[in-house]
């Protein structure tokens, strides 16, 4: 079978759609967080660090890194979609860098320098939801019958 029937197959784009997705869900999300009113406190905006009060949606605290990264995270999704198997891998590792960073966000001290991100509890409960997502979309959604690469 050739490679560009291996990407077109029914396995292979549902997992290349769901990356397309999660990627530009992430363009959103890293958007929406510099727009003032969906971005509450945008004016204590900050590039890093615990001390940014903005709340994505009054609730998700974020900073300009923060908006950053999910920008990337967003830019890496529509990318690695080209691919069967770059979407599969963007799903589970992005979803275990979510996971990590979950982790991190519970047992670090949120007022303290180590908080650079920075995260908050809901950060950290939808970052583990990411996380859990993203991996078994990666892990669950069918293979083709020939491996794809």
């Amino acid at each position: 079978m050739s490679s560009a029937s291996r990407r077109t197959s029914p396995a292979g784009s549902l997992v290349r759609r769901a990356a397309l997705l999660v990627g530009v869900a992430f363009l959103l999300i890293g958007a929406l967080g510099f727009v003032p009113g969906i971005t509450t406190g945008y004016d204590s905006l900050a590039f890093a660090s615990h001390e940014s009060d903005a709340r994505l949606l009054g609730l998700f605290q974020v900073s300009v890194l923060h908006n950053l990264v999910h920008l990337l995270f967003g830019v890496a999704g529509v990318v690695s979609a080209r691919t069967a198997a770059n979407a599969r891998s963007y799903l589970v590792v992005g979803g275990l860098i979510y996971l990590a960073l979950s982790v991190y966000g519970v047992i670090i001290d949120l007022d303290s320098a180590a908080n650079f991100v920075p995260v908050n509890t809901a950060d950290n409960w939808l970052h583990f939801g990411l996380g859990i997502g993203m991996v078994a979309l990666g892990l669950g959604l069918p293979r083709p019958a020939d491996a794809d690469t």
